[in-house]
Protein backbone atom coordinates (compact mmCIF):
# COMPACT_ATOMS: atom_id res chain seq x y z
CA UNK A 1 0.00 0.00 0.00
CA UNK A 2 1.48 3.02 -0.92
CA UNK A 3 2.30 5.66 2.46
CA UNK A 4 1.78 9.64 1.88
CA UNK A 5 3.86 11.84 3.58
CA UNK A 6 2.33 14.06 6.66
CA UNK A 7 2.46 17.26 4.20
CA UNK A 8 0.22 15.43 1.90
CA UNK A 9 -1.82 14.13 4.51
CA UNK A 10 -2.56 17.53 5.53
CA UNK A 11 -3.20 18.64 2.29
CA UNK A 12 -5.98 16.44 1.64
CA UNK A 13 -7.23 17.76 5.23
CA UNK A 14 -7.56 21.34 3.97
CA UNK A 15 -9.31 20.26 0.80
CA UNK A 16 -11.63 18.34 2.90
CA UNK A 17 -12.65 20.95 5.08
CA UNK A 18 -12.74 23.58 2.54
CA UNK A 19 -15.34 20.94 0.57
CA UNK A 20 -16.87 20.87 4.01
CA UNK A 21 -16.81 24.63 4.67
CA UNK A 22 -15.18 24.31 7.81
CA UNK A 23 -13.46 27.44 8.87
CA UNK A 24 -10.57 25.97 10.88
CA UNK A 25 -6.87 24.49 10.19
CA UNK A 26 -7.07 20.72 9.97
CA UNK A 27 -3.58 18.74 10.56
CA UNK A 28 -2.90 15.21 11.30
CA UNK A 29 -1.13 16.69 14.59
CA UNK A 30 -4.86 18.46 15.54
CA UNK A 31 -6.63 14.91 14.82
CA UNK A 32 -4.25 12.90 17.58
CA UNK A 33 -5.05 15.70 19.51
CA UNK A 34 -8.72 15.32 19.61
CA UNK A 35 -8.05 11.73 19.59
CA UNK A 36 -6.29 11.97 22.82
CA UNK A 37 -8.43 14.57 23.92
CA UNK A 38 -11.76 12.88 23.54
CA UNK A 39 -10.91 9.35 24.99
CA UNK A 40 -9.78 11.00 27.86
CA UNK A 41 -13.33 12.55 27.76
CA UNK A 42 -14.89 9.29 27.45
CA UNK A 43 -13.24 7.66 30.58
CA UNK A 44 -10.55 5.50 28.47
CA UNK A 45 -7.08 5.12 30.39
CA UNK A 46 -4.30 7.23 29.44
CA UNK A 47 -2.11 4.15 29.30
CA UNK A 48 -4.29 3.31 26.55
CA UNK A 49 -4.63 6.44 24.60
CA UNK A 50 -0.70 6.16 25.37
CA UNK A 51 -0.06 3.06 23.29
CA UNK A 52 -3.02 3.67 20.40
CA UNK A 53 -0.99 7.21 19.71
CA UNK A 54 2.27 4.93 19.74
CA UNK A 55 3.71 6.62 22.25
CA UNK A 56 6.79 4.91 23.87
CA UNK A 57 6.56 7.37 26.88
CA UNK A 58 3.54 8.45 28.90
CA UNK A 59 4.36 11.48 29.45
CA UNK A 60 4.04 12.53 25.57
CA UNK A 61 0.70 11.68 25.85
CA UNK A 62 -0.08 13.64 28.48
CA UNK A 63 1.27 16.81 26.71
CA UNK A 64 -1.81 15.54 23.88
CA UNK A 65 -4.38 15.04 26.50
CA UNK A 66 -4.94 17.93 29.03
CA UNK A 67 -8.09 16.63 31.29
CA UNK A 68 -11.23 18.59 30.55
CA UNK A 69 -13.10 20.30 33.53
CA UNK A 70 -16.23 18.47 32.47
CA UNK A 71 -14.56 14.86 32.92
CA UNK A 72 -13.32 15.67 36.24
CA UNK A 73 -16.87 16.95 37.39
CA UNK A 74 -18.40 13.75 36.05
CA UNK A 75 -15.53 11.35 37.56
CA UNK A 76 -16.09 13.16 41.11
CA UNK A 77 -20.24 12.81 40.32
CA UNK A 78 -20.09 9.29 39.91
CA UNK A 79 -17.34 8.85 43.21
CA UNK A 80 -19.59 10.97 45.32
CA UNK A 81 -23.24 8.56 44.04
CA UNK A 82 -20.58 5.10 44.77
CA UNK A 83 -20.05 7.19 48.46
CA UNK A 84 -23.84 8.18 48.82
CA UNK A 85 -24.99 4.22 47.99
CA UNK A 86 -22.69 3.28 50.22
CA UNK A 87 -23.52 5.55 52.87
CA UNK A 88 -27.33 4.32 52.83
CA UNK A 89 -26.38 0.87 53.35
Amino acid sequence: LPVISNQRMNAYLKEVADLAKINRHLTSHIGRHTFATLSLSNHVPIESISKMLGHSDIRTTQIYAKMQDKTIYEDMASMRQKFDCVMMN
